[in-house]
């Protein structure tokens, strides 16, 4: 049988508070050095997905560098409810350069 892997959504509170609904495990965070903790539990907890708002992703990129290269978990990032950063797009497109040996976005 596959394993079963967990998703969770971190950020601030009016941000993830809609991915609670659908069922995601939600965890606010509201700043970077407690984002970076939280993260490392998690990911040693089974979680395969973890969203993370761009504007704590921002505070914590050596943590999300580190995660880039790891199996598991991906760390997906999502804008805030006051608008998005580009961060999340820029990483999308990095990494389809990356897969295909130019910028096809």
């Amino acid at each position: 049988m596959a394993k079963q892997y967990k998703i969770a959504v971190m950020g601030n509170r009016d941000s993830i508070l809609p991915f609670k609904i659908i069922g995601f495990d939600t965890y606010p965070v509201n700043e970077g050095s407690e984002a970076k903790k939280l993260l490392n539990q998690l990911a040693k907890q089974n979680y395969g997905i973890i969203y993370l708002t761009e504007n704590i992703a921002a505070e914590i990129p050596d943590v999300i560098n580190f995660y880039d290269a790891q199996v598991t978990p991906a760390i997906i990032l999502i804008p805030t409810h006051k608008g998005r950063l580009g961060i999340g797009a820029a990483r999308i497109q990095e990494n389809v350069k990356k897969a295909v040996g130019q910028d096809i976005l």
